[in-house]
């Protein structure tokens, strides 16, 4: 009878202990439960504040302070990197063209595409044209501030005659024409580059102005060494 009592003892215990184990479960899961409801909201608003913040930043820098030396260093740069971009393209189509030039023509199209892209973006940020006003004809860098010689135009820009001449010039012919020309086009890029420097109040146009400083100084004292080499 005893031993009865006793297993009907451990029986009513083992029962309350579960049971209170599953209460305090049940709590605990109705507690996180109620935690991560009151916290995905708190998550939510993070988030949303977060994104929000890191939108304003890149906004900010797309629709950064500017002057008119930062527009017009981009309206001209464009197209004269556009020019040396085609000056590239007509030298990667020829034969008999030293591996060294072609390498050139490829590093000058690969570096200088990029870039006017990001222009364009900047113009189009700026809620500027793509072009002066009346066009690029009788504009120049001259009139924000640096003589870029010339008749009024961008210093360094070939003509059609001279872009025909590149364009049927084969062989050690061709490769003088495109390293002399493009030599004049990367001292006129550096003397537009040097004006934005000076000139300039967009942050990101004068780094890549002191970018294209560096690069195009490089490369015409590389164009000057294969010159020699012809």
């Amino acid at each position: 009878m005893k031993r009865s009592l006793s297993l009907a003892s451990l029986s009513v215990a083992a029962l309350i202990t579960l049971s209170a184990c599953g209460s305090s479960g049940g709590d605990t899961a109705g507690t996180s439960g109620e935690s991560s409801a009151a916290a995905a909201p708190s998550a939510t608003a993070q988030a949303s504040t977060g994104a929000t913040t890191e939108a304003t930043p890149g906004s900010s820098e797309a629709t950064a302070e500017h002057n008119d030396v930062d527009v017009m260093f981009a309206q001209m740069m464009i197209p004269h990197h556009q020019q040396a971009v085609e000056m590239s393209d007509m030298m990667l189509s020829k034969d008999n063209i030293s591996p060294e030039i072609t390498d050139l023509a490829t590093k000058i199209k690969d570096a200088q595409g990029p870039e006017i892209e990001t222009m364009t973006g900047w113009l189009e940020a700026w809620d500027e044209p793509m072009e002066p006003e009346g066009g690029m004809e009788g504009h120049s860098m001259s009139t924000m501030g640096s003589d870029m010689g010339g008749s009024g135009s961008m210093e360094g820009m070939m003509s059609e005659d001279q872009m025909s001449q590149l364009e049927s010039a084969e062989g050690t012919e061709a490769s003088r024409i495109f390293l002399e020309s493009m030599t004049a086009h990367h001292e006129g890029a550096v003397s537009m580059a040097e004006n934005e420097i000076e000139n300039g109040q967009n942050p990101q146009a004068i780094e890549l102005a002191e970018t294209i400083v560096e690069t195009q100084n490089a490369e015409i004292a590389e164009m000057e060494e294969l010159l020699a080499g012809l």
